[in-house]
């Protein structure tokens, strides 16, 4: 049986560590995520990620880069990209123009960072602009699921150009509550009626486009007491079953409050983790705990692996297909070659 290798952790700086390569040698391990103190120039994120993948050719590089204010990697040469909402105010103007602006965006955002040795960047934002969330906010196309669901399939052609696979976030919908889950939990009281109509509409509608998606830490009361991400009832049955997707699951990041409450209890990082795997992920992110020595990364891996002894969670085949699948398989140029590519001339030419 393939190992199942679920979980996506964080190195500490611009280069590996000891530690570092300890931990990208596990097997539980399947990925790495990429934060701006880990970014220099291109030279040394180049290097890093040829090293991880010197480790293990088949663990996943991936970076929450979107455009706009979440975009990790801005200078030496890394085209500034323009929030969602800028495509969105597009389409009011000229609904065409919009959608290719979109995949413009999409193509040089994939090909810039597979340039880099980067595989995967979780991207793009399905949630709805309903106006009160701060966290959302301009990362939304705009208020409608139409508009979004165009615009999110036109910014994933431009990936696909690149050869990069997408993720749709936050399932079913972050857009419509104010708090941030980074520091609290919020709450959705609407129906499931209501949500599935209107901020879970394009997931089903990109179904045979997405494939990765990550759901939101919000609970949704009306639905499940749990958050969307440690959901059954959300992932497994909704998500999968009456929506038809087919692709990888990531839990959003365990170490965020909305995270570490589960049936009213606080967890550990384990604790939830297998929550969200039992739940129907396919993979959980730890994000910024490889710092101060990384104890939460090991405490994590420990418990995973004795987890998986105990059959406190199940390793799964499927699982690990998935994310397999997310690995670019077409080569990336290098930068100096994209920087004269005529595909690549021509997006920027399009990118605002």
């Amino acid at each position: 049986m393939t190992q199942h290798a679920p979980l996506i952790i964080d190195v500490a700086g611009l280069s590996l560590t000891k530690a570092d390569r300890r931990r990208l040698q596990s097997p539980l391990t399947g990925g790495i995520i990429l934060f701006a103190r880990n970014w220099e120039n291109r030279q040394q994120l180049g290097a890093l990620c040829a090293d991880i993948k010197s480790i293990r050719k088949d663990l996943l590089i991936c970076v929450d880069h979107e455009g706009g204010r979440v975009q990790r990697f801005k200078t030496d040469g890394f085209t500034h990209l323009p929030p969602m909402r800028a495509l969105g105010q597009q389409w009011m103007k000229d609904q065409l123009a919009a959608t290719n602006a979109a995949t413009a965006c999409g193509y040089v955002l994939g090909a810039e960072l597979r340039a880099c040795g980067v595989d995967l960047s979780f991207t793009p934002v399905l949630d709805l602009d309903h106006g009160g969330s701060s966290v959302i906010g301009d990362r939304a196309f705009g208020r409608d699921p139409r508009v979004v669901t165009l615009l999110a399939k036109s910014l994933m052609h431009g990936l696909l150009q690149a050869g990069m696979a997408n993720c749709g976030k936050h399932f079913p919908g972050h857009g419509f509550v104010k708090a941030d889950s980074h520091t609290d939990i919020p709450v959705d009281k609407r129906s499931l009626k209501a949500i599935l109509a209107d901020d879970a509409a394009p997931y089903e509608w990109l179904n045979t486009t997405l494939t990765s998606v990550m759901p939101a830490h919000v609970i949704y009361p009306r639905v499940d007491a749990r958050p969307a991400g440690f959901s059954e009832q959300w992932l497994t049955f909704i998500l999968r079953g009456q929506l038809g997707f087919g692709g990888a699951i990531f839990s959003d990041d365990l170490s965020m409050a909305g995270a570490r409450l589960i049936d009213g209890k606080e967890v550990s990082y384990s604790q939830a983790a297998m929550a969200a795997l039992n739940a129907g992920c396919d993979m959980v992110l730890l994000c910024n705990q490889s710092v101060d020595e990384g104890k939460a990364v090991d405490e994590l891996l420990d418990g995973m692996a004795e987890g998986l002894v105990k059959g406190q969670w199940e390793a799964l085949e499927s699982s690990e297909m998935r994310r397999l699948d997310l690995l670019p398989v077409t080569p990336a140029p290098k930068w100096d070659d994209l920087m004269l590519h005529p595909a690549y001339m021509h997006a920027m030419g399009l990118v605002s």
